[in-house]
């Protein structure tokens, strides 16, 4: 059984340009860069979307991602606190 390939993300986004750009068709840079098809498409449209998102008035979607992740793991760290602090008490009987 193949081992399945994993491209560096600099390589996904020259293929995704190429793409953008129309350097060839999709069979074309599949053939130049020895990748499936669909896998080109699939770059090149996350390429567009991520475009959509960096010239996006406002905040994008990845700067409020960012805010909940912090929110959340401030939570945890806060969980954690408590827990440390209630065990250290049961322990030192």
């Amino acid at each position: 059984m193949a081992k399945r390939r994993n491209f560096s993300p600099e390589f996904k986004a020259k293929v995704a340009l190429a793409a953008i750009r129309g350097d060839g068709t999709v069979a074309e840079l599949a053939a130049r860069y020895k990748v499936h098809p669909n896998m080109i498409a699939k770059w090149k449209r996350e390429a567009l979307d991520g475009m959509k998102e960096t010239f996006s008035s406002g905040k994008g979607q990845g700067q409020r991602n960012h805010e909940e992740e912090i929110k959340r793991l401030q939570a945890k760290v806060g969980e954690l606190v408590i827990e440390r602090d209630f065990l250290a008490k049961a322990f030192d009987r």
